[in-house]
């Protein structure tokens, strides 16, 4: 190793920007699909939730535990599709920003 490498927080929350994932059509209105980024640090396991023509993507790990979020692939979303939800424990956690607002992290994104 050369020493420069990203630590592992940084490689696992950043993306380079203008990363094109596909069409938008690809996801339903309303709905969550994952996505895995080969990228020169590793892979980076990802979702993005659409509401309408707006997408907002996210790092596919909880933060209490370090777990991928959805144990189905894709089902990232509380039953209403109101939040994002960890399958683990119930964490609820805004679209718009990531921020727990319900379980063992709460305040956390």
């Amino acid at each position: 190793m050369t020493g420069d490498a990203p630590d592992e927080p940084a490689r696992l929350t950043a993306t380079p920007a203008g990363v094109t994932l596909g069409p938008l059509d690809l996801i339903a209105d309303g709905a969550a699909r994952a996505f895995v980024l080969q990228m020169r640090a590793g892979r980076f396991h990802g979702f993005v939730v659409r509401r309408g023509t707006a997408v907002a993507g996210f790092v596919d790990r909880c933060p209490h535990m370090g777990l991928p979020l959805a144990q189905v692939l894709d089902q990232y979303l509380s039953a209403d599709g109101a939040y994002i939800q960890c399958s683990w424990h119930g964490a609820l956690f805004e679209v718009a920003d990531g921020r727990c607002v319900g379980g063992p992290c709460a305040g956390q994104r």
